[in-house]
């Protein structure tokens, strides 16, 4: 389980603080979208989650079972892919098991699996610049997962896709959740993939971002969501929340 208590903050230099008094918490096996105006401190308190920077006031922290051989808590998925081009497909997913010092055989064949689950078998000898904009976002999720991490953050990482690639990645991203359970907080500008992807909808208010409303959303795991009827009014709950944080 991720609990966040009270987060703030302010950053040096600036007028005012970019989150105030943020509270909330993801079970294990759950997912929550962030939505809000932009400037209102989504990614800042992606980055916090992640440990990357340090809240003014207010912690987080991350409790459950201990789970054997387990080699990490949180894995990052950024926007802009962060592959690093010199490097082959392979080798950037296995780069964190590396870092971790896993033995070359697991690494093999976590990097052999993450491949086949990801739509890309055959493709480990292949650099960056020889993929396409989908498959990059793919090696970057693959390389998230590659160290089995309790929780999967995730800041805007299918915004820079084309319609139809994006779409293919949330459904191979949710149906990776049905199958795996994994925990999982993305941050999105998108109404529609808010609540495709989420089990409930986090909507922060204009800066300082403040928690405005939570929409539950129990049916985004359900065949054909984006056809259904609860899919058009879950979205409907969140414009709605999203026109009173403006």
């Amino acid at each position: 389980m991720i609990s966040v208590q009270s987060i703030c903050k302010t950053f040096s230099g600036q007028d005012g603080p970019v989150l105030e008094n943020i509270t909330f918490q993801i079970d294990d096996g759950q997912t929550l979208s962030i939505i809000g105006p932009s400037g209102c401190g989504k990614t800042t308190l992606l980055y916090i989650l992640a440990g990357l920077i340090q809240p003014t006031s207010g912690q987080t922290t991350m409790t459950g079972p201990v789970h054997v051989n387990k080699i990490g808590q949180s894995a990052f998925v950024l926007q802009d892919f962060g592959l690093f081009p010199w490097k082959t497909v392979t080798q950037n997913i296995e780069l964190g098991l590396k870092l971790k010092r896993v033995p070359p055989a697991i690494r093999k064949e976590t990097v052999n699996r993450l491949l086949t689950d990801m739509g890309l078998p055959g493709m480990g000898a292949r650099y960056p610049s020889q993929l396409s904009g989908g498959q990059k976002q793919r090696v970057a999720i693959a390389r998230a997962l590659a160290t089995d991490p309790d929780i999967l953050l995730m800041d805007e990482p299918f915004s820079s896709l084309d319609a139809m690639t994006r779409e293919h990645l949330q459904n191979l991203m949710r149906d990776m959740w049905i199958k795996n359970r994994i925990s999982y907080l993305i941050v999105t500008h998108s109404v529609e993939e808010a609540v495709f992807m989420g089990r409930r909808i986090l909507i922060l208010t204009g800066r300082p971002g403040r928690i405005n409303a939570v929409v539950d959303n129990p049916n985004f795991a359900a065949p054909d969501f984006r056809l259904q009827p609860e899919f058009f009014e879950s979205q409907k709950q969140v414009r709605l929340a999203l026109e009173k944080s403006v």
